[in-house]
């Protein structure tokens, strides 16, 4: 299978030749590209906003062309990306709800295809609370694939929502795409409304491990809707973005994360696609000589997995 992971931290503007090269010899031959590394979220939730996407698309595409001949010359597939989230602000000015609408998701989408990218990962909206149900909050976000689907019909491009988790006090909870039943059958809905593959599932794990999602049966139940994953750890406490099996639950060394049922979840929903991990975190903990390293741990992790689900299949 091929192993994919995040370009942040990796491949920069200036020289993105040299990112993906490092990135094909630590043992990788995909990569998600950080799109939303370019409209920092914590700076939308506070209503702050860059220019980078007032550029015509014509300037995007030249901004990006080193990006796309890096890639090639270094034999890496551009395989995912990020679309800038939130999509919505809660509370936030209209203004600002209509540019991330009308903007910045239109142009993510047409840099997608630029960039011959298969797969673009969009956050639902995050208003249960404010809206009152789990379902009207749905409806927001359903709103918003509408307004993108034509868009992916006519790009080839498939857009995946992933399960979120939420803040509410002290308490992290449930957000947006928990409910695999309901996925299943909203991606179903869409795509028979387009006749089209335009919407898919991305699974994050450790989003689901902070929520104490059952990862064997939700992707088995999502099956063939699932397409892409973000594989990261964490303690079950915080969003941390770690490498896999960082984590235990004691001295014991048991993993606080469930890899095992992860690994069979992949197995019983037939994935085939890439076990891309979502760890750019991981790069700014070590030592700069030792990024290297820490890339070859997480694909040869990939690797395993990889192994892993061979035995169950």
């Amino acid at each position: 299978m091929k192993i994919g992971v995040q370009t942040k931290n990796v491949v920069t503007d200036d020289n993105p030749e040299e990112g993906f090269s490092l990135l094909k010899h630590a043992g990788f031959s995909c990569v998600d590209f950080s799109l939303n590394g370019y409209l920092d979220n914590q700076a939308l939730y506070r209503e702050e906003v860059n220019s980078f996407f007032d550029r015509t698309i014509q300037e995007l595409e030249h901004f990006f062309t080193p990006h796309k001949i890096g890639a090639k010359a270094a034999g890496m597939e551009i395989g995912q990306m990020h679309m800038p989230y939130p999509n919505y602000v809660p509370k936030g000015a209209r203004e600002l709800n209509e540019y991330l609408k009308n903007v910045v998701a239109p142009k993510s989408m047409q840099v997608c295809a630029f960039l011959g990218c298969p797969y673009i990962v969009i956050h639902g909206f995050k208003l249960a609370e404010l809206l009152g149900s789990e379902e009207a909050e749905w409806a927001a976000t359903e709103s918003f694939l509408d307004f993108l689907a034509p868009m992916a019909k006519e790009m080839g491009i498939t857009m995946c929502v992933e399960n979120l988790y939420c803040g509410i006090g002290n308490h992290i909870v449930e957000g947006p795409c928990c409910d695999a039943g309901k996925a299943a059958e909203r991606i179903d809905r869409m795509n028979e409304r387009y006749h089209a593959e335009v919407l898919g599932f991305c699974f994050d794990t450790g989003h689901a491990n902070l929520v104490g999602i059952d990862f064997e049966n939700f992707m088995a139940t999502l099956g063939y809707r699932l397409k892409v994953l973000h594989i990261h750890d964490n303690d079950g406490i915080a969003d941390l973005h770690q490498i896999p099996y960082t984590f235990t639950r004691t001295r014991e060394n048991n993993s606080s994360t469930d890899w095992d049922g992860f690994v069979r979840g992949l197995s019983r929903a037939g994935y085939r696609g890439t076990l891309s991990f979502e760890t750019a975190p991981v790069l700014t903990a070590f030592p700069g000589r030792l990024k290297e390293d820490v890339l070859r741990l997480i694909a040869g992790i990939g690797e395993c997995f990889a192994e892993g689900m061979q035995l169950y299949s």
